[in-house]
């Protein structure tokens, strides 16, 4: 993918002139996914269920009798080509009604275009700076059309350090807890980094400087070394499982004993598989209340959903593609409400979000966390349930089967209500 160039002028009105034929009386979608770049571990699940749940809607008689056109595209965790399938997105004789969107770095180069045409993107990036849609926090540019499911990267971080110094005191360990920061030089995992250090602060850690890895596997060994030295007790792994297997298993095999804490897309059953008994231990934050198989009345539409792509009922969905089910969700319930108030335009879809308060989507009870949205506040919820991942053996072997028998487990841990603060908004 990253040989391919961007769409030429020709090209480019070409794909527009097929794209608008082709969605009429449709709702036009603009879906974009990374199954090639930097984040495609996590993209890739991520988009299937995107592309499954609309598809399902389809099926069920989609938005408002009208059928869901969805354009989607794997951009391969690139900027450039993300702003090329926008301009044919936004092209004023095929606009779309709105943009399930992807990475960080794309959507907050997005925002500024989104307010101005009036097309909300439902993205996979939590950055805080996507949730202040006014601007008044004053720590972020106004974004308007952004929206995301789950809590910010902040937030969830926040909760984590919460509940790392209960832990430090639950252990009775002496002085200050050290804690690092980790992941790529990158917005994505960059984004939570001042307010975890801030808090962390606060909170009486000792904040040590932060140790850079790359979003791709790699050797991470000397980073390893440099956090046992530094003698950090508590990590925040920025980036996704591909490359954070590399770092816990690198510290695996030097000793390091530090308490891992993921972002939410930081570890899953796929990284706990990879990085076996590395892995066990890892705290991170969940985006929805059950994972796959889970005791809950929405697990029942979450596997109906699933077998649009896999009519088996047996490929086994990690935590990614149910958080991606929820998104598809909530925007298909905007789009419900923007149909019967003046039509699917764009404008109308962003109205559609602040119409219900602690809001699940109908079928998705017990799987999706209630969600709030208001046009002056885009932190969709300030809960954080934290999990573990629990590797108790070999880890070889089918996924089901690993996750069946409880070789490989997510545990609760707890739950965290953060406090809606004015000073944690929008960063």
């Amino acid at each position: 993918m990253k040989t391919k160039s961007l769409l030429s002028t020709a090209s480019l009105a070409f794909a527009i002139a097929a794209f608008s034929a082709g969605a009429q009386a449709q709702i036009v979608i603009g879906h974009l996914e990374d199954r090639s770049g930097g984040t495609a571990d996590v993209g890739t699940p991520f988009g299937q269920a995107v592309a499954d749940t609309f598809a399902w809607v389809n099926k069920n008689g989609g938005v408002g009798g009208k059928q869901l056109n969805v354009d989607t595209n794997d951009y391969g965790y690139q900027v450039p080509r993300a702003i090329a399938l926008y301009k044919k997105w936004s092209a004023p004789d095929s606009k779309v009604a709105a943009i399930m969107g992807w990475g960080t770095a794309d959507t907050e180069a997005l925002t500024g275009f989104l307010a101005q045409d009036k097309i909300p993107d439902m993205s996979g990036s939590y950055a805080a700076a996507l949730s202040d849609p006014e601007g008044t926090s004053g720590k972020a540019k106004p974004a308007p059309y952004n929206f995301f499911y789950g809590p910010t990267y902040s937030d969830a971080l926040r909760a984590m350090l919460m509940w790392a110094a209960d832990d430090w005191k639950a252990k009775g360990k002496p002085g200050k807890p050290k804690y690092v920061h980790m992941g790529a030089n990158h917005p994505y995992p960059n984004a939570p980094k001042a307010a975890g250090e801030a808090l962390a602060t606060e909170l009486g850690f000792e904040v040590l400087p932060p140790l850079v890895f790359a979003l791709s596997p790699g050797d991470y060994s000397s980073q390893c070394l440099s956090l046992k030295s530094s003698g950090a007790n508590y990590a925040y792994l920025g980036n996704t499982p591909q490359s954070n297997v590399s770092v816990l298993k690198a510290c695996k095999a030097a000793g390091v004993d530090v308490q891992f804490l993921g972002n939410v897309w930081g570890m899953d059953e796929a990284g706990a598989k990879a990085a076996g008994d590395a892995a066990d231990g890892v705290v991170f934050p969940l985006r929805t209340a059950v994972s796959w198989g889970g005791d809950a009345p929405g697990m029942k539409t979450v596997m109906e959903i699933s077998k649009m792509s896999d009519p088996t009922g047996k490929v086994y969905r990690p935590v990614h593609y149910i958080a991606a089910v929820c998104s598809a969700l909530y925007m298909k319930e905007a789009l419900d409400w923007a149909a019967k108030n003046g039509g699917a335009t764009g404008e109308n879809v962003a109205k559609g979000f602040y119409q219900k308060k602690d809001w699940v989507p109908a079928g998705m009870e017990g799987v999706c966390n209630p969600s709030t949205w208001t046009e002056k506040d885009h932190r969709g919820t300030m809960k954080v349930d934290l999990y573990r991942s629990k590797v108790s053996g070999a880890t070889d072997g089918d996924i089901n089967d690993l996750m069946g028998k409880g070789t490989i487990k997510l545990e609760k841990v707890k739950s965290v209500e953060l406090p809606r603060k004015p000073e944690w908004f929008g960063w």
